[in-house]
């Protein structure tokens, strides 16, 4: 039978109605509003590929390795031609359309949905993978349904299934047809937390069809309910500037402005949650796992639309509920409270550290406390189980190292250095930005910050813009490494050049070039060889001179005023050729050893004549500027001004380093709590510098991108992907959420360009 309708199928047909369809059928059967469908079999597609021969050449197509681009793509667009240029069988047709003649007398709009053999399953989630469509008539069903069988061969698919070890041909799709819900409101909803599976239910909810909260198009409500306390614990009302719906003339599904009064409106009442709360709860029972539900809401009906196990929940979490229970229960007091700067929760016992030399009484599991983190604590910062500074925000030291660690840390609580005490026992909540009195986690928490990294999901979105990620470390490799980013955007070479505890002349001086040539190409070996043949772009020295001067020989160092404004970057590069000549050294040593995927950056450049002088200390050094790629940072607006000059030089790429470019173009110290509020990356002074930047070097053949804080920011990957940036370098914990907001704008962009 080619058909079977939603009413007559159970979890059990898994094989035959794929995991959509089963998902669909269970509900139905345990009398949750479901809109009716039906659904074209698994086996009505594998009968179409064998019967039409088309089958061996298929999959024989699919024969390729799933880190070649090209070859994917080749691949998938052999099937796609296959497939779609198969007439359908006349008996199939037949069929398909008798059964759509039963929805509405024929005149029913449907969603046409994908539903493969291997999908939301269990231990692996392989939704979105395939193609759904909504607001499909009779004219257009058949060639949809074999839009849906073909998706099964998208590039996607195809490298999912390999890194999964799903063998191409043991993979079947069905495909549900289904009444549409003409929603006024719609969403998703999680009957338990996605990351913690802690009793909490989260909903999200936008006007309009769900196409617009699943694909990421609008910005959709997000309502937390408590399932403990029976209550909404928290209402976060988006600004949802559009929705998707049904055009009333075409049929089609559209995109229109939400109406200005609507915008900023609660979408979902008390009454309305209530409702969905006890849907929601009713799939988790009938399943007994938490379930991720689509839904929908018309005429003042809910109607659940798709549920899936939620794949996510890391089961290790379970005590981190506990804790947190401890801590609203009271158990536990709120001594400081700081901006949380790196996630998780650890207890230990504190150790204040206000000189250097102090750094060896931290020891594996203490929570270290400062007053501010410098280079010269990063292997104490590796031992400690948790960081807690007085000063500091989001992009200082403390914070940047200790995401890249993955330990937990709280900055810029004002007086931790003095308030705690060495022993005291302490609780640090990185999520909360508090530090509580006690321990409210286990003495020995299971911390393996490489897994807490690695994608839940080990297929990466495909985009166009490659996604990268940041190293302050060479400690970090193997933790950046495993988020699957597409290289380095950005290794510091000032932190494995601070780590010495000299000046660079002073180590020079006494240990010789050769040792000081050998530390660095040693801290870059190690990343370069994590990633190979994955990009590592590496930053020649960058550090100002007052993190110089607590350094055997500082004391030589000039006494700056503003040292981020003074000698650093490129400009003591060039004063002191001697010393950037060793660096320039470490990178031909590098080449030689053949590690060609290194790449050179230069820091605080403002014009070509700082290029030029540069690239003849390079060519001077050994290195071949036209065979190696090598590239500036634009960090001020004078090199956004004039990185077409730049570009005539010969320079690969260009760089945004947007701490400073940011600082730079609004005068505004990012170090400097009293104008922190005016620290605005998104400020359209700076987006303006960067969108010119980019359009020139585009004109020029010259890569862009980006790896300050920023580009780890949702609202800035948006605009740099619409103005065609190459690449985005964003923080570890941030690789996977860019990837998925770079592949959401891309394919925006496309649908915008096609409607």
């Amino acid at each position: 039978m080619g058909v079977l309708w939603l009413d007559d199928v159970r979890a059990a047909d898994l094989e035959t109605v794929g995991g959509k369809g089963a998902s669909l059928g269970e509900l139905t059967e345990a009398g949750l509003p479901v809109p009716p469908g039906f659904v074209v079999t698994a086996g009505t597609y594998r009968a179409f590929i064998e019967e039409a021969g088309i089958d061996e050449e298929l999959f024989a197509a699919m024969d390729v390795d799933p880190e070649d681009s090209a070859a994917l793509k080749e691949a998938s667009d052999t099937a796609h031609d296959l497939i779609l240029n198969t007439p359908f069988p006349e008996k199939v047709r037949e069929e398909i359309l008798a059964a759509y003649g039963n929805l509405d007398d024929g005149e029913a709009f449907v969603a046409v949905r994908s539903s493969a053999t291997a999908e939301d399953l269990p231990d692996a989630s392989f939704a979105g993978q395939q193609e759904t469509f909504l607001n499909v008539t009779e004219e257009a069903l058949l060639e949809r349904v074999k839009e849906c069988w073909a998706s099964l061969f998208s590039q996607r698919a195809i490298y999912y299934r390999e890194r999964k070890d799903f063998p191409h041909d043991a993979v079947d799709i069905a495909v549900v047809v289904q009444k549409m819900v003409d929603a006024e409101k719609s969403g998703v909803m999680f009957t338990s937390h996605p990351s913690t599976g802690e009793p909490r239910l989260i909903i999200e909810a936008a006007w309009g069809l769900g196409e617009a909260v699943v694909s990421g198009t609008v910005s959709p409500d997000n309502y937390v309910y408590d399932r403990n306390a029976d209550s909404v614990e928290e209402v976060t009302v988006a600004d949802k500037k559009v929705k998707m719906i049904k055009d009333p003339e075409t049929g089609e599904t559209v995109e229109e402005p939400v109406s200005p009064d609507r915008r900023n409106e609660r979408v979902l009442s008390d009454d309305e949650i209530e409702d969905l709360v006890e849907l929601g709860e009713r799939v988790e029972d009938h399943y007994d796992e938490p379930q991720d539900v689509e839904w929908a809401v018309a005429d003042d009906e809910i109607y659940m639309l798709q549920s899936r196990p939620i794949t996510t929940i890391d089961d290790g979490d379970a005590d981190l509920e506990e804790e947190r229970e401890t801590e609203d229960d009271g158990e536990g007091d709120v001594i400081l409270r700081g901006l949380g700067a790196s996630p998780g929760v650890v207890s230990g016992e504190v150790r204040v550290v206000t000189e250097l030399d102090q750094l060896d009484k931290v020891g594996d599991g203490d929570v270290l406390v400062t007053e501010m983190t410098m280079p010269d604590m990063v292997p104490a910062m590796k031992r400690a189980a948790g960081i807690v500074t007085d000063e500091g925000g989001m992009t200082s030291h403390a914070a940047i190292v200790s995401r890249e660690l993955g330990v937990p840390a709280v900055v810029g609580t004002g007086s931790g250095s003095r308030e705690l005490v060495d022993d005291q026992v302490v609780t640090i909540d990185g999520d909360r930005g508090t530090v509580i009195e006690g321990r409210t986690e286990p003495a020995e928490p299971d911390h393996e910050p490489v897994e807490e990294v690695r994608p839940k999901t080990p297929v990466k979105p495909m985009t166009a813009t490659e996604v990268k990620v940041n190293v302050s470390i060479p400690e970090a490799a193997e933790r950046a490494a495993a988020t699957g980013a597409d290289g380095v955007g950005l290794l510091r070479m000032e932190h494995m050049v601070l780590t010495l505890g000299k000046t660079p002349e002073r180590y020079i001086a006494e240990e010789g070039p050769e040792a000081y040539q050998e530390q660095l190409v040693d801290g870059i070996q190690g990343v370069a060889e994590e990633f190979y043949p994955r990009p590592v772009r590496v930053r020649t020295l960058d550090a100002p001179t007052d993190e110089f001067r607590s350094m055997e020989g500082g004391e030589d160092e000039p006494n700056e005023h503003n040292p981020m404004l003074g000698w650093r970057g490129i400009r003591r590069s060039l004063d002191k050729p001697e010393v950037f000549q060793h660096e320039l050294a470490a990178f031909r040593k590098l080449y030689d050893m053949g590690y060609d995927n290194v790449e050179l950056m230069l820091p605080l450049v403002n014009d070509a004549e700082d290029v030029i002088q540069a690239k003849a200390l390079m060519e001077e050094a050994g290195i071949d500027t036209e065979k190696r790629n090598w590239g500036v940072m634009i960090e001020t607006p004078a090199s956004a001004l004039m990185v077409e000059e730049m570009a005539q030089q010969g320079i690969d790429f260009a760089s945004f380093g947007t701490n400073d470019l940011t600082q730079y173009t609004l005068a505004v110290d990012r170090n400097n709590e009293h104008v922190a509020d005016r620290f605005d990356e998104l400020h359209p002074a700076v987006l303006e510098l960067i969108s010119e930047t980019i359009e020139t070097c585009r004109e020029h053949d010259v890569d862009t991108s980006i790896c300050g804080q920023a580009g780890s920011k949702p609202e800035m990957v948006d605009f740099l992907v619409e103005e065609g940036i190459s690449s985005i370098s964003a923080n570890i914990d941030a690789v996977r959420d860019v990837q998925h907001e770079v592949k959401r704008v891309e394919q925006q962009l496309i649908l915008d360009s096609v409607r």
